[in-house]
C-alpha cells in the first residue's frame, strides 16, 4: 500500500519524465536508427538553381555557339577579349589534356562570362560530341578538364520491311541512319545486304540515350532479328562473365564473326556479279568476269574482308590501282580501279580495315570495286562460300545463353514492325 511519502515519490518521477521529453522535442533528436523529423518552414521557397557542366547558369552571362569553318580556339576567345597571354597558357596546359587542334567546325561550345560591366570570360566549354565535353576554367590559373553530361538510357526498338536499300528503310522511318550502320555491320558476316529485296524486314532493340529527354546518341544494339527469303537471322549480345568483352551469337551460341566478310564495301549494290559470260562495257566483247563489281561513289572506303597481308599493291593498265591480300594458305582477295591504295606491299591487316577507296583508274566505265576471291588458287564466287564461325560460347554458359535467349526473342516477338517502341532496361 501506497504512503505518502510513495507518492510523493512517484509524482517527483514523472515531473522529472515530462521535462525530459519537452526538452528533447525542443531539440529535435531522435532514437538511433531513426529519421529525425522533418519540420515545415512557412513563408519559405526552395529554389532549385539550373546548372549546366556542374555551373550554376544564374551566376553568369551563357552565350552557345557552333565553331564555324576557319575558326579556332584562338580567335574565338580573342572574340572574347582573352588577352593573348591567357590564350598560350591555356592551349599549352590543354595539350595534356584536349588537343586544340582537334577543335572543328559544327561542334558546339559555351561560353560563361561574369555579370559585371567587365563581361569576364570565367569558363570556356568545348563539346566534341553531344556527351562529351572539355571545360577551360580561366577564373584563376587556368585549369582544363574533361568530363561527361548525365545520360540516361532507354531500351527502343527499331523495325522495317525492306523498301529499297537498308540505309534507304532507315531514313524512310525517321530513325536513325547510325543504326543502319550498326546493324549492317552486325550482320556484315552473315547477311548479302547486296541481294537483300523489299519484303524482307527487321526489327532491333538497342540502347537509345539521352540527355534531358533529348536522344543524343545511339548506342548498342541488344539483339535482332532480319529476315531474308523467308531465313530469319538472329543477333544476340551476350557476355559470359564479367571479365569477358562480349559478343553477338545466333540461337545456338554460335559467334556471328566468319573469316570473311560479306563484301568489301558498308554500302552499295552489285552491278555485276561472278560470271563466266559477261559483256565487258568496255572491250565490248563476251568474257568471264571472275568477279564482283560493288558501284559507289568515288572515295568511298574499301575494307580487307579478313586478315592477312598485302603482297601486291600496285597499278596496271587492266586492273587501274588494286590491293592483292594473302589471308591464309587457302585465301587471296583483291581490290580492283581504286582511285588510290592506303596500304602497301608486305604490310599486315586487319578484317574491316580501310585499303583504299573507290575510282574508276584502269578498265572502268565509272566508280566501283572490282572484287576477287581465290580459294585454293583457284578464282571462285565468294558470295557462294560458306565459312565457319569464330570460337561459339563453351558448353558450361549454354542453359544461361538459351534463358537470356528464349527472353530476348520473347521480346523482339511484340515488336510491331514500323512502330517505335519504348521498353524497360530490366
Amino acid at each position: 500500500m501506497f504512503t505518502h511519502r510513495d507518492w510523493g515519490i512517484a509524482f517527483s518521477l514523472m515531473a522529472v519524465l515530462i521535462v525530459a521529453v519537452i526538452v528533447l522535442s525542443s531539440l529535435n533528436l531522435s532514437l538511433p536508427g531513426e529519421k529525425a523529423p522533418q519540420v515545415a518552414k512557412r513563408d519559405s521557397t526552395v529554389i532549385i538553381v539550373p546548372r549546366r557542366f556542374g555551373l550554376a547558369l544564374d551566376s553568369f552571362n551563357v552565350s552557345e555557339s557552333i565553331i564555324q569553318k576557319n575558326e579556332y580556339l584562338t580567335s574565338i576567345l580573342e572574340l572574347y577579349n582573352v588577352d593573348s597571354n591567357t590564350i598560350k597558357n591555356l592551349q599549352s596546359k590543354s595539350k595534356y589534356v584536349y588537343d586544340v587542334r582537334r577543335m572543328k567546325a559544327g561542334s558546339q561550345y559555351t561560353v560563361f562570362s561574369s555579370k559585371d560591366t567587365l563581361h569576364k570570360v570565367c569558363y570556356f566549354v568545348y563539346q566534341p560530341n553531344a556527351i562529351d565535353y572539355v571545360m577551360y576554367d580561366l577564373t584563376d590559373s587556368v585549369k582544363v578538364v574533361t568530363g561527361k553530361r548525365q545520360v540516361t538510357a532507354r531500351l527502343e526498338t527499331a523495325s522495317g520491311i525492306i523498301n529499297g536499300s537498308l540505309y534507304e528503310t532507315f531514313q524512310k522511318s525517321g530513325t536513325d541512319p547510325a543504326l543502319a550502320m550498326k546493324l549492317a555491320d552486325l550482320y556484315a558476316y552473315t547477311v548479302d545486304f547486296y541481294s537483300i529485296h523489299d519484303g524482307d524486314y527487321f526489327k532491333v532493340l538497342y540502347e537509345q540515350r539521352y540527355i534531358k529527354d533529348e536522344p543524343v546518341e545511339t548506342g548498342a544494339i541488344q539483339s535482332a532479328v532480319f529476315s531474308h527469303n523467308g531465313e530469319k537471322f538472329y543477333a544476340f549480345y551476350y557476355k559470359p562473365d564479367s571479365t569477358d568483352a562480349g559478343d553477338y551469337y545466333d540461337e545456338k551460341g554460335k559467334s556471328l564473326r566468319t573469316l570473311f566478310l560479306k563484301a568489301p564495301l558498308k554500302f552499295s549494290h552489285i552491278t555485276s556479279g561472278y560470271s563466266l559470260r559477261r559483256f565487258h562495257p568496255v572491250q565490248k566483247r563476251w568474257k568471264t568476269h571472275l568477279g564482283t563489281d560493288y558501284a559507289a561513289p568515288e572515295g568511298t572506303p574499301i575494307i580487307s574482308t579478313g586478315d592477312g597481308v598485302v603482297i601486291e599493291s600496285e597499278y596496271n593498265n587492266n586492273n587501274g590501282n588494286f590491293v592483292k591480300i594473302k589471308h591464309d594458305d587457302t585465301y587471296t582477295t583483291q581490290y580492283l580501279h581504286m582511285t588510290k591504295q592506303a596500304v602497301r606491299a608486305g604490310q599486315s591487316v586487319r578484317q574491316g580495315q580501310v585499303i583504299g577507296y573507290v575510282g574508276s583508274t584502269g578498265l572502268a566505265t565509272g566508280p566501283h570495286v572490282c572484287y576477287r576471291f581465290w580459294k585454293n588458287g583457284k578464282q571462285v564466287n565468294p558470295l557462294q562460300q560458306s565459312f565457319p564461325p569464330s570460337i561459339p560460347l563453351p558448353d558450361s554458359v549454354m542453359t544461361r545463353f538459351s534463358d537470356y535467349v528464349l527472353k530476348q526473342q520473347q521480346q523482339l516477338n511484340t515488336v510491331n514492325i514500323g512502330a517505335v517502341q519504348t521498353l524497360s532496361m530490366n
